[in-house]
Order: structure tokens, then C-alpha cells, then sequence
């Protein structure tokens, strides 16, 4: 973060000065006392079970220059400490999101916003890789992707940033307008409208409206990328738009596709591309056909950024995964692929094609609750069931009350009962697991967050 008068974000989130300090300058800003750096702005947040007011005197003497404080609040304690201002605001979550926008105005670069039900996180990242071949991207860290994370991501911003991929992410109707009131991308990208929170949201139309907001600032010269391939989004009607509509896909009915795709098995994946009447060719390293709808993604904006081909390719390459999605560890002679982040239907069944194309002794797919997708839980679970019993997969351990019905419904397409177990939770998982794996496996885990899958990937890297 660069150097900000504090009088001057006062001012930006109509904060009162109660107190001045000596210093006049704030360095960074952080709502986490164990981030907190000397000279930063502390903001704490209230939530529904904790109050993080009463974590402000460990802030400054952590090294918190400034701290913002809610109103009602007590301040006599904080006014003690002589050398720190003191700044009331109304709401301070609502002050750090608007002196977030208005650190944002002082970078006149582009900024891209990415959502979507499945692939966000891995979209941005290949977005990112593919402009770092050329510029220096500034983009949203693990899940720093909400109505908190965003706008400390913004805060990250420097000077010798040159472009902005930010992931945008949401629970209900209204979160994302509010990220994009924020940012104001210029381009979107939507990579699909699956199941994920649809029990807050109601059905896809309601995900698709939700995710839609992506364009609620949108005018003449500004983008929406949206995959063609999916039933809802290719619904999208462009002509009735103030903006551009672009639709990607591997179907040649998109405005922007491949000609060929050549899935290579564990080294990634080959595609070419028409640009201006030359087939060019490409190559990433992520598992699974489905990166080739992100790459896709990626590399049409960085041709939009006058990107050459050779830029495009040298980014893809230089491309690193965020961790626990899709990771393949190698332990000896058995490969694990932690995917255990986050799960939807649409994912999981993603994750089975990566496992069913890895070449090993034996395939086991761990796989744990599949959580927000309320009445549709159990169709939801099923249908990965149904996909996993076409799959060259050997063994299936389901984790949690809601992933038997993976099980059951594998059972009802012919997987036989000795190649399917159950257990209720991880550390049943671990003991069974410890069991019957081998050197040679191959092993795929994945599950909801709140599943906390990583604790048996953690017992597969250790025992290996």
C-alpha cells in the first residue's frame, strides 16, 4: 500500500478525528491484530460472535498508527495511548469498504472482475498468469474475495502495478453489486452458473441474476465474458446490451473457441485457437478439460491487452494453481490430488474426469459434503454418484451423512458394494484409509469447505 494521509481517509469514509496523532501518514490496513504492521490503520469489525473493539489495544501496541472506531463505542481506554489517532466512523465495515474505493481511484489501470458458480479462483489465476506475461498484475490472494477480503486486496495495490484481476464472490443477491461499486471492472467474466449458495438464492435463474450484478455498472466500451456453453448463461441476450457480450466455449456456436482440443493426461491439456486466420496453438498444465473454458478466458483478454502469442504462452506456463484446488502432490511412488478447498456437483464431477485420466495401480475418490445447496442436497450428491459409476475409478469413500448418497446412488448404477465405504467423518476416513492405500494409488480428495478435507491429505503426505 502506498503512503495515505490519515486526515484524508477520515475524510473518505465521513469518519470524525477524536484524537490526532504524531504520525501522519498510515501504511497498510488490516481488521486482523496478527497482521497488523507498525504504522497500519486498524479497523475492527464487528460480526456476530465476536467484537473486534476489544482487540484495539493489542493493535497498537501490535503497531497500529490509526484505529477506526464504531460509534457507541467506548473510547476513554483507547484516548490513553498518546501517539495514535483515533477516528469515529458509523459503521466500520461500510468505512473500510469506502476508503477502499477511494485508495482504488488513485490507480488509473484496468480492472477485471471474475465470478461464477465453479472455477472463479482457478479463471483469475489463469487470467493473472496469462497478463503476467506481460505486465505486473496486482489480484485478490486465498479467499480475499468478498465484502471483507475485497477491499483489503485493493489496499495491496501499488504504484508499479499495471493491471487487476480480482475474483468476486457472494452468497446472496446485492454482494456483488457491491464489489463492483468498488472496483468498476471493465471487463467480467462469468465461467458458469452451477448449484453453489443455492439455498440462499433460490434456483439458478435466481445464481444467474445474482451473478449477472458482475455488469450492473457496465456501459459502451466495457466487456462481459460469459462461457456459451453453459444452459444458462448462453440465454444471455446481447444485443440488448449497452456493453459487449463475448461467448466462449469449446462449442464452435461461441464468438471465441478452439478448433481442436487434445486432453494429454497428467501434463495438461492442448488447444488451438483461429486469431485473425492463423491456427495458433496453446498448452496448459492444469488437469482437466474443463481449464481449457478458463485458459480460453484468459487468453482472449490478453489478446484484448495486445498481448503476442508468445506473451500468452509464456504466462500459461508460469501459471501457479492456488493450493488445495486440483494440487497434485507426489509422495513416493502414490499421487494425491488435493482438491479439497470447496465442492459442487459440477466440480466434483471435474475432479473424477482428472482422477480417471491419472495413470496409477489404483484410483480411490475420497469425497465429503457437498454444503449450501439446501433442497437440492440430495440430488445434488446423487448426480455426482450417477457420473462416478462411469468413471474407471476403483474404489469410493464417501465422508459425512450427505455424501452417502454418492454412494448409494453409485450402488444403483452397477459399482459394486465392495468398492464403495462410508464413514461419518475424517478421522473415520484417516483410520480407514490407513488401512488399504498403497504405494502405487492414486487418490483424489474433495469436499466442501466446512468438510476441512485437508486433514486427510496432511495423513496421506505423511504416511506416503
Amino acid at each position: 500500500m502506498m503512503k495515505q494521509n490519515i486526515q484524508a481517509i477520515a475524510r473518505a469514509c465521513n469518519g470524525t478525528i477524536i484524537k490526532k496523532g504524531s504520525v501522519d501518514t498510515i501504511g497498510s490496513v488490516s481488521t486482523d491484530t496478527r497482521t497488523i504492521q507498525k504504522g497500519s490503520l486498524f479497523v475492527p469489525l464487528i460480526g456476530e460472535k465476536f467484537d473486534g473493539h476489544t482487540f484495539i489495544e493489542e493493535a497498537i501496541k501490535n503497531g497500529a498508527q490509526a484505529v477506526f472506531v464504531q460509534e457507541g463505542h467506548n473510547t476513554k481506554t483507547i484516548q490513553a495511548f498518546n501517539d495514535v489517532w483515533l477516528i469515529e466512523v458509523k459503521d466500520t465495515l461500510k468505512a473500510l469498504q469506502a476508503i477502499s474505493v477511494y485508495y482504488r481511484k488513485l490507480f488509473p489501470i484496468p480492472f477485471i472482475g471474475v465470478t461464477g458458480s465453479v472455477g472463479k479462483t482457478s479463471t483469475k489465476d489463469l487470467i493473472s498468469g496469462v497478463l503476467s506475461g506481460k505486465f505486473n498484475v496486482h489480484k485478490n490472494l486465498g479467499n480475499f474475495n468478498n465484502e471483507i477480503g475485497l477491499p483489503l486486496t485493493l489496499f495491496n495495490l501499488e504504484e508499479n502495478h499495471q493491471i487487476s484481476v480480482l475474483e468476486m464472490g457472494m452468497s446472496s443477491f446485492g454482494e456483488i453489486r457491491d464489489l463492483v461499486d468498488m472496483v468498476h471492472p471493465e471487463i467480467g467474466v462469468i465461467t458458469n452458473i452451477g448449484v453453489s449458495h443455492i439455498e440462499h438464492l433460490g434456483s439458478k435463474e435466481g445464481i444467474l441474476k445474482a451473478k449477472m450484478e458482475i455488469a450492473s455498472n457496465f456501459k459502451e466500451g466495457n466487456y462481459l465474458l460469459v462461457n456459451g456453453d453453459d444452459e444458462y448463461l448462453r440465454c444471455i441476450h446481447k444485443d440488448d446490451k449497452d456493453y459487449t457480450v463475448i461467448f466462449y466455449g469449446l462449442s464452435s456456436t461461441n464468438d471465441f473457441y478452439p478448433m481442436s482440443v487434445e486432453d494429454l493426461g497428467e501434463e495438461g491439456s492442448a488447444f488451438t485457437v483461429e486469431i485473425n486466420g492463423e491456427a495458433v496453438p496453446f498448452k496448459i498444465r492444469q488437469l482437466g478439460i474443463h481449464n481449457v473454458y478458463n485458459a480460453l478466458a484468459a487468453v482472449w483478454i490478453g489478446l484484448k491487452y495486445h498481448m503476442t502469442f508468445e506473451e500468452i504462452q509464456r504466462g500459461l506456463d508460469g501459471f501457479q494453481p492456488s493450493k488445495m484446488r486440483l494440487e497434485v502432490i507426489t509422495k513416493g511412488r502414490m499421487k494425491i490430488i488435493n482438491d479439497a478447498y470447496n465442492a459442487s456437483p459440477d466440480s466434483m464431477k471435474a475432479a473424477l474426469d482428472v482422477l480417471d485420466h491419472m495413470k496409477s495401480n489404483r484410483k480411490i475418490a475420497v469425497l465429503g459434503n457437498m454444503f449450501e445447496m439446501g433442497s437440492f442436497s440430495e440430488e445434488g450428491h446423487r448426480s455426482v454418484g450417477a457420473y462416478f459409476a462411469k468413471k474407471n475409478i476403483d474404489i469410493l469413500v464417501t465422508v459425512g451423512e450427505m455424501a452417502n448418497w454418492i454412494g448409494l446412488e453409485a450402488k444403483k448404477y452397477g459399482i459394486e458394494e465392495n468398492s464403495i465405504r462410508h464413514v461419518f467423518n475424517n478421522k473415520e476416513a484417516i483410520e480407514m484409509l490407513g488401512q488399504f492405500v498403497q504405494e502405487e494409488d492414486a487418490i483424489l480428495v474433495k469436499g466442501s469447505r466446512g468438510m476441512a478435507m485437508e486433514e486427510i491429505v496432511n495423513f496421506l503426505q505423511e504416511r506416503s
